[in-house]
């Protein structure tokens, strides 16, 4: 975790401090739940809610002895509890405690991202509304092809990211359960009325089957679509990187009073935030693969998994947190320039309405190689022009196109605002 690039709220989860606290909880429980079925006495698990502490600092110690955290954790509640502290992890494994405070953290976790995916998408609606019918140039391959709306390029990343959220609320059931099963997962020394009484206490589901550790597919799925929504941010961040150059600047980020672009040229604005995301996105996708990996473990345990999982699990949470509310201040404040969006459009001497004419000549008796042909070589006369040239004119002083359309035929499919008919459609669909 990079402070620089980490809130608090996010990154307290994955605290030392969070980590064993949620360790007593889920051994508390447990005692609570033996006590319950007479298999340790009520007072113990009483006294160990009561008497119940530990020290970070104190663990660190005894663990560079034992070399093994969980008994130097519990060896540190023992020094707070006294004698009861013996009925503790009774039949359980590490593995018990471990599986399940990670599941808990990571259904924290993703309680906060949807949160931060919410945001996002409010902010989303709201400048898609905004500029629902300022008409701008679409691109396919970069390069100029027919008139869209602004609002349908937010309105896209709308539905993209309402797809994301709903992937991730699906992520978070599918990885917050609990297994507390003990050695090789069998309840050979541990009643499965323990696990269940735990889950509930911890809102978690109880693992159907689980070996001495919860599956890792579980994993491997959840931090995957970590990894598609670190992707999906980089599209829109791209988009706009894009929308910023010179010679495009159709909208940018927004630049505050007193800020600096370059050490060098003091004229530049550049789309640092955006250029971040783009970074913070390959991070998150980044730990994508070493989950997947984790998936083959050997026989019933073994812990490759665990070293991967104490980098990726802070780490990706807590960069794509980030990033989703960089994002968000990226959409709520940027700037848009419709006057640039319109002066793009004008600026290849309406080769942007290519298409409606091309139909209309198929409609008019031509074959659609004739009607492509005609199209395209007055087409090319204006794109060799830098746009100098205007298409209209051009198809107008054509012989064989006038032979087929009449002036205000052709005239009639250069109006910009029939690309922006079905937009209400197209809202309709996405934001209901």
């Amino acid at each position: 975790m990079i402070p620089r690039y980490s809130r608090p709220q996010m990154t307290s989860i994955w605290a030392p401090e969070t980590r064993f606290r949620i360790w007593f909880e889920i051994e508390a429980h447990a005692l609570d739940a033996m006590a319950e079925l007479g298999i340790v006495p009520r007072e113990a698990a009483e006294k160990v809610w009561e008497k119940g502490a530990f020290e970070v600092e104190r663990i660190d110690e005894i663990e560079a002895e034992v070399k093994h955290d969980v008994i130097a954790f519990l060896t540190n509640v023992a020094e707070h509890v006294g004698p009861e502290a013996r009925f503790l992890h009774q039949g359980m494994t590490s593995s018990d405690v471990l599986d399940t405070c990670l599941a808990v953290q990571l259904a924290r976790a993703s309680d906060l991202l949807i949160e931060d995916l919410d945001r996002l998408l409010e902010v989303l609606k709201r400048r898609a509304e905004e500029h629902k019918l300022t008409p701008t140039i679409g691109r396919s391959h970069g390069i100029h092809a027919e008139p869209v709306t602004f609002g349908l390029k937010l309105a896209f990343a709308y539905a993209e990211f309402d797809r994301c959220r709903a992937r991730l609320v699906a992520a978070r059931e599918e990885i917050a359960t609990c297994a507390i099963s003990g050695a090789v997962g069998t309840f050979a020394n541990i009643d499965p009325r323990v696990e269940a009484y735990v889950a509930d206490k911890m809102g978690l589901s109880i693992e159907p089957i689980s070996t001495q550790v919860i599956p890792r597919d579980r994993h491997a799925m959840f931090f995957a679509t970590l990894g598609v929504i670190a992707s999906s941010i980089e599209r829109l961040a791209t988009e706009i990187r894009h929308l910023q150059r010179t010679e495009v600047l159709e909208a940018e980020e927004y630049f505050s009073p007193g800020q600096k672009g370059s050490s060098a040229m003091p004229h530049k604005r550049n789309p640092v935030l955006t250029e971040n995301l783009t970074g913070l996105a390959r991070m998150v996708r980044g730990y994508v693969t070493p989950a997947l990996e984790n998936v083959a473990l050997w026989h019933e345990r073994d812990i490759s998994h665990s070293s991967v999982e104490r980098y990726i699990g802070p780490d990706a949470t807590v960069t794509l947190d980030f990033a989703l509310a960089r994002l968000t201040g990226v959409i709520d404040k940027l700037v848009v320039y419709p006057e640039r969006m319109q002066k793009n459009l004008d600026r290849m001497g309406g080769l942007v309405h290519s298409q409606r004419v091309l139909l209309a000549l198929t409609q008019a008796g031509a074959s659609r190689e004739d009607s492509y042909r005609l199209v395209q070589r007055n087409a090319m006369k204006v794109w060799e022009s830098d746009g100098a040239l205007s298409l209209l004119e051009l198809l107008k002083a054509d012989p064989e196109v006038s032979a087929l359309l009449t002036p205000e035929q052709i005239e009639e499919r250069f109006d910009l605002g029939y690309h922006l008919k079905h937009v209400d459609t197209i809202f309709a669909r996405v934001f209901g």
